[in-house]
């Protein structure tokens, strides 16, 4: 069943990324995705894709697109993430202290 509420979260996520954000997305993450392959991501399906491919999204691990998204502010799609983690993952913030002091020395590499 999780596997299916991930698939449904990410089907929710699509239907809320225009085109015009996908390419405000793909370029928040353009350090881990080469120009040339992101000219073939054409739908927020395929990025998603892209992302598992690479290993930097699964259904236990979101942490990747809600970075994403909330560089690129996008506080709706972060709060679906975050919803299906705490609901799904049974992952809820206070488990999150920890990894949000670790947080902040990997973020780094992501300017």
């Amino acid at each position: 069943p999780e596997m299916a509420e991930y698939r449904r979260l990410l089907e929710e996520l699509a239907q809320n990324i225009t085109a015009e954000d996908l390419e405000q997305l793909k370029s928040a993450c353009k350090e881990d995705i080469p120009s040339e392959k992101s000219e073939a991501i054409a739908t927020s399906h395929d990025w998603f894709a892209f992302l598992e491919k690479h290993s930097k999204l699964d259904k236990d691990n979101l942490s990747y697109i809600e970075h994403i998204f909330e560089i690129s502010r996008r506080p709706d799609l972060l709060t679906m993430v975050v919803q299906y983690r705490t609901q799904v993952l049974k992952i809820s913030e206070e488990d999150e202290v920890d990894t949000k002091l670790t947080r902040i020395p990997s973020a780094k590499k992501y300017k």
